[in-house]
């Protein structure tokens, strides 16, 4: 008898102000119809965050739904971003995506990339 480790799928979600911002920028592109959350090796830390906006879905994405805002994952990715809560912040005259996700178990010091176990 062998056992598995089963961990549910929590999904993405996104904070208010994240959500205003990307309707926002969705009101500007027809075309799109969410925004694609995706992680690329890269940094000192191992992985990076990457968005772009989603005019085609790709056949293995998870689609999570917050406030009418479609966040396209594809399945692949979703064991290292699964729970994770992107938020839309400014900093001084700069605005950018913050990404809090429980998974990662190291951060580098500029913010830019993660690691997971």
């Amino acid at each position: 008898m062998t056992a598995e480790t089963y961990t549910p799928t929590v999904g993405v979600t996104m904070t208010p102000s994240a959500v205003a911002h990307v309707r926002k920028q969705l009101a500007k592109n027809a075309k799109a119809r969410g925004i694609r959350l995706a992680i690329r090796k890269s940094g000192c830390s191992g992985f990076k965050y990457e968005t772009e906006w989603v005019e085609t879905p790709l056949d293995d994405d998870e689609i999570f739904t917050v406030d009418g805002v479609d966040i396209y994952v594809e399945r692949q990715h979703l064991p290292m971003v699964n729970g994770t809560e992107i938020d839309f912040v400014t900093q001084g005259v700069n605005s950018l995506f913050q990404f809090r996700n429980p998974n990662a178990t190291a951060e580098c010091g500029c913010g830019e990339s993660f690691t997971v176990a």
